[in-house]
């Protein structure tokens, strides 16, 4: 397989600042395909959603899940199939519009906006990612301290060793490290596949909970819960520039099977996030309904100890762990590619990633709360997703900057519509923090 390296503008050569040990090589689309034939012209093209998705299993996603399924049993399980369906548009958009413009989503807001919006971009993007970083950060030191039994402090010591041990793998380029992510991802998988055969959930009642309804105020506050924290805002700009040099169409032609290709990518990726969610929720309710609502993640680590047995605490832990340590390391990827892209600056990733590691350090020496810590950054997260999403949909929406792979006006009013229910929960979200 042939590789070759793309030239062009400075802005285009920005991307190569991701990492100052690795080098990016693009590969046009007939030499990334070569004469492979069927699902063998897949291969290059797996990879980018994987990471992508790691920010739709984090430990935030676990809180809510586990809070959902104690509370209400399985009924809440439409609501996190509806959000998955909701990412997987939003994630769509994302990978379209690096494949159709070479460049990421923050590059394109540098080009087409005001210097003045594009650095308030990079300065609320740098603030997400630090935010994201310590929901990513306490769920895996968490994830030591319930699995190994170590004190919070040295977890935390040791999941700082571990992030950057995983992001040593981008030194040969990023598709060892896409191995990595999807890995650990795989270990999520198993983790929560089997725990729900310890569970054993009735079948009816499961699938009575893919019906929409709701029970309460505190259930329609818990689905925007789940709705509102899907669409993470690192997510979109990431993926954008996991694809945007990747495979260069050099045809509108190449473009759009490109496109086809990621597609799958983003299905394959997304279905699996979508089912761990399911699994999560599903496992809770067959565990802690009618017994005990559970909004600690230690109260259901040693929960699923004594509901189900030992074994079935021990995988929670290394679920927790494993997601806590790949969304933690993707989360710093997000943040070099928005810095680059917004500003075209760049500092070298490990540097990133020490900077980024003191808050959620610092709260954790202090000895505040992990979960609560979870959910003030889940918060925080909240303003940053209508920033992400608008230029989305406002670039995919125009010709100018797509071309054949522009949307349809129906991908469009579809698309608005998401961002308008996701930007509306997580307002009505911010609303029952603060005022509640």
């Amino acid at each position: 397989m042939q590789m070759q390296l793309v030239e062009g503008d400075a802005l285009a050569g920005s991307v190569t600042q991701l990492n100052e040990v690795e080098s990016v090589h693009s590969q046009s689309f007939k030499s990334a395909i070569g004469k492979a034939k069927g699902w063998r012209q897949l291969v290059p093209f797996i990879g980018p959603a994987f990471i992508a998705a790691v920010a739709y299993i984090d430990p935030g996603n676990y809180a809510t899940n586990i809070q959902a399924g104690s509370q209400f049993g399985y009924m809440l399980l439409w609501v996190v199939v509806i959000s998955n369906l909701m990412a997987i548009l939003i994630q769509m958009l994302s990978a379209k519009i690096g494949i159709a413009t070479s460049h990421n989503l923050p590059e394109i807001v540098r080009q087409e906006w005001p210097k003045s919006v594009t650095i308030f971009y990079w300065l609320q993007g740098e603030v997400m990612v630090m935010a994201t970083d310590l929901a990513e950060f306490i769920g895996a030191a968490l994830g030591f301290h319930l699995v190994f039994g170590l004190p919070m402090i040295p977890a935390a010591i040791l999941t700082a060793i571990c992030a950057m041990v995983i992001l040593a793998f981008q030194v040969r380029g990023f598709r060892p490290l896409e191995m990595v992510i999807a890995s650990m991802v795989f270990i999520v998988v198993i983790a929560f596949s089997t725990e729900i055969l310890f569970a054993m959930p009735a079948f009816k009642p499961l699938m009575n909970g893919f019906v929409p309804k709701f029970q309460g105020t505190d259930s329609i506050l818990l689905a925007a819960g789940i709705l509102g924290a899907t669409v993470m805002p690192h997510a979109i700009y990431m993926h954008s520039g996991l694809t945007c040099r990747r495979v260069i169409g050099q045809t509108p032609e190449e473009r759009k099977k490109i496109f086809r290709f990621e597609q799958v990518d983003i299905l394959i990726a997304m279905i699996i996030a979508g089912i761990i969610n399911m699994i999560m929720l599903a496992v809770a309710g067959s565990t802690f309904f009618g017994k005990e609502v559970i909004s600690d993640l230690t109260v259901a680590f040693h929960g699923f100890g004594t509901y189900i047995m030992p074994g079935a605490a021990l995988l929670f832990g290394i679920g927790l762990l494993s997601a806590g340590l790949s969304s933690s390391s993707v989360g710093t990827l997000a943040g070099d590619i928005m810095m680059q892209g917004f500003i075209h600056r760049s500092i070298p990733v490990f540097l990133r990633r020490i900077c980024t590691m003191l808050p959620p350090l610092i709260i954790i020496i202090s000895g505040i709360n992990a979960t609560k810590a979870l959910v003030m950054s889940q918060v925080i997260l909240s303003f940053g997703i209508a920033l992400a999403i608008i230029p989305l949909v406002i670039f995919t929406s125009k010709k100018r900057i797509m071309g054949a792979l522009v949307n349809h006006r129906l991908t469009t009013a579809t698309a608005w519509g998401v961002a308008a229910v996701v930007i509306c929960l997580n307002v009505f979200l911010l609303y029952q923090t603060f005022a509640g």
